[in-house]
C-alpha cells in the first residue's frame, strides 16, 4: 500500500507532509482511514477541487478508507480570503449547497467492500456544541500568535478590512473535525491543498495535545500554469462542475483548449492513465502539437467523470461536428446552443427574411467588415453549417428558414478553424 506515496511523488500530487516516513509505515501496516474536505461556499466545486477529488480516489484504489467531509458548518464560516471578508450565507441556503456538493462527490468514490467510502457532514457534531464547551475544551489549546501567522490571517490583519473573529476561528474549526473523525471513525491521515496546510497541521497538533496521538497531513500543490501562474476566472466564470452552471461542452472545451506547456502536468495530476500511456501522450504532444493528442485523452476522461459517457459522446460529437467532422442535424438542442454560446454566437433579430451571409459573418466576428466578408465568400472559404458557400452567391444571398438548425441557429466557418454562429429569433 506504500506504493502510492511513490505515485503521488512521480504525479507531483505532494506538495507538503508531515513526517513521510512515519506516514509510509503506517499505510504499511494496513489501510489508513483519511479525508479530505469540501466547503459548501458556493452551489457547485470546480475544477480547483477536482486535485483532491482525485487525490482522494486514488488512495482508496491503493486500499485506503476515504471520508468525504461536506463542510455543513465550516461552510457557514468559510475560510479566510486573503483579500476580502467572506459573506455569511443564510443557514438554508448552505443546506441546500450540501446536499448539491454531496452528489458532485458521491461518483468519484467507491461505496462498497472493506475500504468502502462515508460522505460526513461536520455540522453533525458542531451543531450540539454550546459556544462554552468549544471554547473551554477545544479553543484552550490553540495560541493565537501560531494562529496569526497562517498567511490569509496576516494578509487581512495588514489590510483595512482586517478579519473578524468568525473567519479568524476557522481553522478550529477545521481541527475539530479532523479531531471528531480521528475520534469517530480511526481518520489518521487529512489530504488538502497546499494553501490549506495551516489548516491541516492544527488539527495534527489539536490531536496530539488532546489524545497524544500521531496523525498526518499531505497537501497537494495548487492546479497552476507551466510559468506558475495560477489559474484566474474565465470569461464566464470559473470552470463549474455542475452542468447548470457551466455546460459539459464547455467543461470538455476547457482541456481540450490546455497549453501544450501544461498537457505533461495536467495529465500526471488529472489522469487515471498509467505512467506509459502519460509518458506516450507526452511524446505525442511535443511531436504532433496539432494533434492535440494529451489534451483530447484529459478533456475525454474528465467529462466522462463528471458528466457521464453518454454526456461526454454527445460534446464530442459537438466539437467535431462544427468542424466539419459530423452531421450537425444529429446534434441535440442543448449541446448545440451550449456549444455556440462557447463560440460567442449572437442572438440576432429578424424578420420575415434574414440578413444576408455577408451580414451574418460579420454579426457573427467571423470577419472584421463587409469587405473581409465578401472576400472570404468569394475565395470559397466561407461555411454555413458545413456547406461551402458558392462564390457565385454574392452579394445579395441569405439563409431561409429551413436552413436553421432547431428552428433558430445557424453555424459558420471561416477556412477551416475560424468557428462562429448566430441565433435568429
Amino acid at each position: 500500500m506504500t506504493e502510492i506515496v511513490d505515485e503521488l511523488h512521480w504525479r507531483g500530487l505532494i506538495a507538503l507532509s508531515t513526517d513521510e516516513q512515519e506516514l509510509r509505515s503506517a499505510m504499511a501496516a494496513g489501510p489508513v482511514t483519511y479525508y479530505v474536505g469540501f466547503d459548501p461556499t458556493a452551489p457547485s466545486l470546480h475544477h480547483g477541487h477536482l486535485v483532491q477529488l482525485l487525490t482522494a480516489r486514488r488512495l482508496q484504489q491503493a486500499g485506503h478508507r476515504p471520508l468525504a467531509l461536506v463542510g455543513g458548518s465550516t461552510g457557514l464560516i468559510g475560510d479566510p480570503n486573503p483579500d476580502r471578508e467572506r459573506t455569511l450565507n443564510d443557514p438554508d441556503v448552505v443546506a441546500g449547497w450540501v446536499d448539491k456538493i454531496k452528489r458532485q462527490v458521491e461518483p468519484f468514490f467507491d461505496f462498497s467492500g472493506s475500504n468502502a467510502a462515508r460522505v460526513v457532514n461536520n455540522l453533525d457534531w458542531t451543531a450540539p456544541m454550546s459556544a462554552i464547551e468549544f471554547l473551554r475544551d477545544i479553543g484552550q489549546h490553540f495560541r493565537v500568535n501560531k494562529m496569526l501567522a497562517k498567511e490569509a490571517v496576516a494578509a487581512r490583519l495588514n489590510s483595512d478590512i482586517g478579519i473578524g473573529y468568525s473567519e479568524f476561528s476557522y481553522q478550529i474549526l477545521q481541527a475539530l473535525d479532523y479531531l471528531e473523525l480521528h475520534r469517530r471513525y480511526g481518520c489518521t491521515l487529512q489530504t488538502g491543498g497546499s494553501d490549506q496546510w495551516g489548516n491541516l497541521t492544527a488539527g495534527v497538533d489539536l490531536i496530539r495535545r488532546i489524545e497524544g496521538a500521531s496523525v498526518h497531513a499531505l497537501a497537494t500543490p495548487l492546479l497552476s500554469k507551466a510559468d506558475g501562474t495560477k489559474y484566474g476566472k474565465t470569461a464566464g466564470g470559473a470552470i463549474w462542475l455542475d452542468p447548470e452552471m457551466m455546460s459539459p461542452y464547455g467543461f470538455y472545451q476547457f482541456w481540450l483548449n490546455l497549453d501544450d506547456a501544461d498537457v505533461s502536468s495536467h495529465l500526471r495530476i488529472m489522469s487515471s492513465l498509467s505512467r506509459d500511456e502519460i509518458e506516450d501522450l507526452e511524446k505525442q504532444t511535443a511531436e504532433r502539437p496539432a494533434a492535440r493528442a494529451g489534451q483530447r485523452a484529459l478533456a475525454e476522461e474528465l467529462t466522462s467523470l463528471v458528466h457521464g459517457t453518454e454526456e461526454t459522446q454527445r460534446v464530442v460529437a459537438a466539437s467535431q461536428a462544427l468542424f466539419g467532422r459530423g452531421a450537425l442535424e444529429e446534434l441535440d438542442e442543448r449541446t448545440l446552443s451550449a456549444a455556440l454560446a462557447e463560440a460567442g454566437a449572437p442572438r440576432v433579430e429578424a424578420g420575415d427574411e434574414l440578413p444576408t451571409y455577408v451580414d451574418l459573418l460579420l454579426q457573427a466576428g467571423l470577419a472584421e467588415t463587409r469587405s473581409a466578408a465578401r472576400r472570404a465568400v468569394s475565395d470559397g472559404g466561407a461555411y454555413v453549417n458545413n456547406e461551402r458557400l458558392d462564390p457565385a452567391t454574392l452579394p445579395e444571398a441569405r439563409p431561409s428558414r429551413s436552413d436553421l438548425l432547431h428552428g433558430r441557429w445557424l453555424v459558420l466557418r471561416r477556412g477551416k478553424r475560424t468557428v462562429g454562429g448566430v441565433e435568429l429569433a
